[in-house]
């Protein structure tokens, strides 16, 4: 068996673990991480005949609002209280954020959550050397934690600077969202969920707020919701130039 055979082995392995039981696993001396709780029956690999993406709405994300950010720091276990030691502001994690942005010429000014935009071509995995940032055949980008060296090169590829490198001890991790110092994370697109026929944390608490800026579906299905959406209302790429066709998509940017 080839080493690239054996890297997608353990990644199946990694991303379709059956039992839920936790785990403790050591990546390097001092480094732990928590074995994923059950997101996908290993005999139902993911396949190509979805891809899953995100649109988000800036004419109705609401100013302010970090309901989104919020969630995601529930549902993943990467928020204020996730560190065994006080960490500067530079330091901490930030699988999605709010962003405020305004045009000079005009004054118009946006805010919108931004986080990994999942690409169908992410710089993060072409210069990753070991493999542990992949994309998913689905469209999900991840990052396998018991093979990042922390080598820290996907950071300086992502244009949209959506990953985050981990200094300090973790306390308090979630059993579907293993992490560890030394390695680096971002958003995942709640695949633990997406897995289990849910939907992201970010965009379950965005209707909660009924602010409905967040629509999140399958991009092949062109009876999805969000397919609808994009057809009628069009969107946009946030750096289109760069051809990475990305899986999240801006209405108003």
């Amino acid at each position: 068996m080839s080493d690239n055979q054996h890297i997608d082995e353990y990644r199946r392995k990694f991303l379709g673990q059956a039992s839920a039981a936790v785990a403790a696993t050591a990546v390097a001396p001092g480094v732990f991480l928590t074995a994923p709780a059950a997101a996908k029956p290993a005999d139902q690999p993911v396949d190509d005949s979805k891809r899953w993406g995100i649109l988000v709405d800036t004419h109705k994300c609401a100013d302010g609002c970090t309901a989104c950010v919020t969630a995601c720091e529930q549902e993943n276990g990467w928020g204020e209280y996730s560190y065994e030691h006080e960490s500067s502001p530079e330091q901490k994690a930030h699988w999605i954020r709010k962003v405020n942005l305004r045009d000079k010429a005009t004054g118009h000014a946006i805010t919108l959550p931004l986080f990994c935009q999942h690409c169908e071509v992410p710089p993060c995995a072409d210069v990753c050397p070991t493999g542990a940032s992949f994309k998913r055949a689905d469209g999900i980008v991840l990052v396998d934690k018991h093979i990042c060296i922390g080598c820290r090169y996907c950071m300086m590829a992502c244009p949209y600077k959506a990953r985050s490198f981990i200094h300090e001890d973790l306390k308090d991790q979630k059993p579907w969202a293993p992490r560890g110092k030394g390695t680096v994370e971002s958003c995942t697109m709640c695949v633990h969920r997406v897995d289990n026929d849910g939907i992201p944390a970010c965009v379950e608490a965005c209707n909660a707020e009924n602010h409905k800026a967040m629509f999140f579906g399958d991009l092949r299905d062109e009876n999805s919701e969000i397919s609808r959406q994009l057809e009628e209302y069009g969107a946009k790429e946030i750096r289109p130039d760069l051809k990475l066709n990305t899986g999240v998509r801006y209405r108003g940017i």
